[in-house]
């Protein structure tokens, strides 16, 4: 799967499928500050993303 991520921007793949929290464990990200996007829609933790999808991971920004 291919991996778009932010902050700083970059791609990496990794192969699949694996659930959303596999993912994040594997690129060492904290799961309650990031959110994955697959197909444009927010995926929870527990979703499988297969081999062949295009995902981003976006930090949580938050502000006053």
């Amino acid at each position: 799967m291919q991996i778009k991520l932010y902050h700083p921007a970059r791609e990496i793949s990794i192969k699949g499928p694996k659930p959303v929290s596999s993912i994040l464990t594997h690129l060492g990200l904290p799961r309650e500050a990031h959110l994955v996007i697959c197909d444009d829609m927010l995926v929870t933790e527990d979703a499988v993303i297969s081999d062949d999808a295009v995902i981003e991971i976006r930090p949580v920004i938050s502000g006053g």
